[in-house]
């Protein structure tokens, strides 16, 4: 068992093997999902699967992707859980996975489906901008609704983003831009907007959190942080900017090496499963599997209950192709 891996799940009762003798099934599920939606979905599971306790260790995106390339010799997980597609099709880490098509899994669009069944996409998270209603009020600072506006000199040192190199949110920000307003065009915006910018932090979530808590005027972040803040009563409005969202789909695999392939499997049926959407209902603004609808809690926040239109047209191949070298760029003219 790799460490510190956390323990989310309790055994359950035992299943019975060829031997004859009970033998409790233990799998090791790496993942880069939030802590709470992590203990949401693994209690979901063990509600339809009581014998198979889950071993989930949680990194951000960049962190997770290094260690499964660095641990590549000995993979010491069975399964890889709602990791940004971006870096599951990087072919270190899709050349770990083995081909298994989870049960109902036909009922997905193609799209997010890879065509040789290593993974299946089943959430997914979009850019959004945390706004701290108060800080406006208090320094007098226009809301923004844009991109474009993120740029206007009144917000200097108001702005925190996520890092790019350790986080998914982060990478799909800049990607999406990239792509948007194509090469030139994209890096002259990200050094403008660089002047702006107060720090660059490890975690998706965290400049929503620092936003939230009054420490800076915007969080570059995502939607679910955004509408949870809300709910909770903070004054954060959300704002999607209105050159549209980018977004990142979140994948699951089998990995070749995994020492219990059976209870893997059930896993990764599990996570197509009617029961699994009800509870991605309640932390995604993307759910792939039919059935799968925007939270009440999240409209109220100002989620559109279709998503669709306010999704940027992403090239998940092209971002994964030119990672390195983005990032390389990025760590070169842009990091501090």
């Amino acid at each position: 068992m790799v460490s510190p891996i956390k323990s989310l799940a309790t055994l359950g009762v035992a299943i019975l093997v060829t031997t004859g003798l009970a033998r409790a099934g233990e799998i090791t599920v790496y993942t880069a999902y939030e802590e709470d939606e992590i203990k949401a979905y693994v209690q979901g599971f063990n509600k339809a699967n009581p014998d198979v306790k889950v071993n989930v260790l949680r990194l951000s995106t960049g962190d997770l992707a290094a260690r499964i390339v660095a641990e590549a010799e000995n993979p010491k997980h069975d399964v890889i859980w709602g990791f940004a597609v971006t870096n599951m099709v990087d072919p270190r880490i899709l050349n770990s996975l083995e081909a298994y098509k989870p049960k109902d899994s036909d009922k997905l669009d193609a799209k997010f489906r890879d065509a040789q069944d290593r993974w299946v996409a089943t959430t997914g998270y979009m850019a959004a901008f945390c706004v701290n209603t108060e800080v406006l009020k208090a320094k007098n600072l226009p809301m923004p609704t844009s991109w474009q506006d993120l740029l206007k000199p009144v917000y200097k040192g108001e702005v925190v983003m996520p890092n790019p190199a350790s986080s998914g949110t982060g990478y799909l920000q800049i990607v999406a831009l990239l792509q948007g307003l194509g090469e030139e065009k994209g890096w002259k915006y990200l050094k403008d907007l660089d002047a702006n910018i107060n720090q660059y932090i490890k975690s998706g979530s965290k400049p929503c959190r620092s936003a939230r808590a009054g420490e800076f005027a915007i969080g570059l972040s995502y939607e679910f942080v955004a509408i949870k803040s809300i709910a909770e009563g903070f004054p954060i409005k959300m704002v999607i900017p209105s050159e549209g969202a980018g977004y990142e789909l979140e994948a699951n695999g089998l990995v070749k090496t995994a020492k219990n392939k059976a209870d893997a499997k059930k896993f990764l049926d599990w996570s197509v499963s009617t029961q699994a959407v009800e509870l991605y209902s309640a932390y995604k603004g993307i759910v792939t599997i039919p059935g799968g609808k925007v939270s009440e809690e999240a409209q109220k926040a100002g989620l559109p209950a279709n998503v669709a239109p306010i999704l940027f047209k992403m090239d998940f191949e092209a971002s994964a192709r030119n990672r390195d070298a983005i990032l390389t760029r990025w760590k070169k003219d842009i990091e501090r």
